[in-house]
């Protein structure tokens, strides 16, 4: 199966720059999945999680606060506030669960949005 980068940014730095067969993006309309040869686009993110399969298989979530997207047909460029990764190639981050809890919580946005990304959040350590 083929791959699209991913690259997800924060003020602070580079927060994850890899491979990923899907990614899912939680945008300011809803959810969307982005697979290899996507239409270009530009989106606002809302708080939320930022999921994706690597090329090896294993699940990335990361829990970002808002920013935007840039979908090319080979690049998935995420611009975010803060952001922070709740599980990566190596498995849970459990010690960084409550911390995107926090950053989740602090996020200027609607309590749906909040609500339904702790939530995603929570359900990774069970």
């Amino acid at each position: 199966m083929s791959t699209i980068k991913l690259e997800i940014v924060t003020p602070q730095g580079v927060i994850y720059d890899g491979d990923v067969k899907i990614a899912t993006l939680c945008g300011k309309e809803g959810e969307f999945g982005v697979l290899p040869q996507h239409a270009s686009l530009v989106s606002l993110l809302d708080a939320g999680v930022i999921s994706a399969t690597t090329a090896n298989n294993k699940e990335l979530v990361v829990a970002i606060n808002g920013g935007y997207a840039k979908v090319d047909e080979n690049k998935i460029t995420c611009v975010v506030d803060g952001a922070v990764v709740v599980k990566d190639e190596e498995g849970v981050l459990s010690q960084n669960i409550e911390e995107a809890k926090k950053l989740l919580k602090s996020a200027q946005t609607s309590d749906a949005a909040i609500a339904t990304a702790v939530s995603k959040v929570e359900s990774i350590k069970r």
